[in-house]
């Protein structure tokens, strides 16, 4: 007998699978289950695999990794390495990408790794692979145009800022994407999404060297993706949300390039 939200029911009449339905849906799940957050384990995977690069290739040490990968693939808007001139604004836009993937040290890459898999697991499981993917992606290039946007540059006047590197705007982007889904009674993160977002954000405003305008890009580019791809998921034709995600990203684009045009 199962008791039921209207009495007491049979396993029967209650819908209830029992004897060798009940062990094919368990072994079904079993296997659902462990394929599950696939893509936020590739993403851990990728950035601790160029972290592991980028110290085989000689590139500083463990918790202060550099060399050419570091050199070449952080977000700035202008700087000078070896005598030349480099940078986003000397059409390095590559940047903004690899940036995603690059981090300052151990404790950078561990932290963020970490959170990545207690927030990005959930939300990928809730809203699906390649939706994940685009609002990862959206966020992170949001993130990176903040950072341009935030950033200054005075060549040969004052010093020039720091490269930025980490996965943070992306982070953001799906602290941003659990945000829609939670005010729209979708508790991906168990109702936390505001209070993680305005933690962090508080700690971003507190803590010296952290990338204001990359948190705050990554952010907005994640819940307007996720906008996008929540609104218009029935719509027709199904290319529309996508569609919408990759206009927000040509977005951020358009926003560094305007950005860096004061640095030319």
């Amino acid at each position: 007998m199962v008791q039921t939200p209207v009495g007491i029911k049979c396993a029967d009449d209650a819908g209830v699978r029992t004897g060798a339905a009940r062990v094919a849906r368990s072994a079904q799940r079993f296997g659902v289950e462990g394929q599950g957050a696939l893509l936020t384990k590739i993403l851990i995977g990728i950035n601790v695999a160029v972290y592991i690069l980028m110290l085989a290739t000689g590139g500083g040490t463990l918790g202060s990794p550099g060399g050419d990968i570091f050199d070449k693939g952080a977000l700035i808007g202008i700087g000078i390495q070896n005598g030349h001139l480099v940078g986003v604004a000397q059409g390095e836009w590559w940047r903004l990408v690899t940036s995603m993937f690059l981090h300052a040290s151990i404790l950078h890459l561990g932290l963020n790794m970490l959170f990545l898999w207690w927030v990005g697991a959930p939300v990928e499981e809730a809203v699906g692979r390649w939706r994940f993917a685009l609002i990862y992606l959206a966020g992170g290039l949001g993130g990176a145009a903040g950072a341009l946007l935030f950033g200054k540059y005075e060549l040969f006047g004052t010093t020039l800022a720091t490269p930025t590197v980490g996965a943070s705007g992306a982070l953001f982007g799906i602290l941003g994407a659990a945000l829609v889904y939670e005010r729209q009674r979708h508790y991906v993160l168990g109702g936390a999404a505001l209070s993680i977002i305005v933690l962090n954000l508080v700690l971003s405003f507190t803590i010296s060297g952290i990338s204001i305008g990359g948190h705050l890009g990554g952010l907005v580019g994640g819940i307007l993706a996720t906008f996008a791809l929540a609104h218009f998921r029935y719509a027709q034709p199904r290319a529309l949300g996508p569609g919408l995600v990759a206009v927000i990203a040509a977005g951020s684009v358009i926003i560094a390039y305007v950005r860096i045009e004061s640095y030319v």
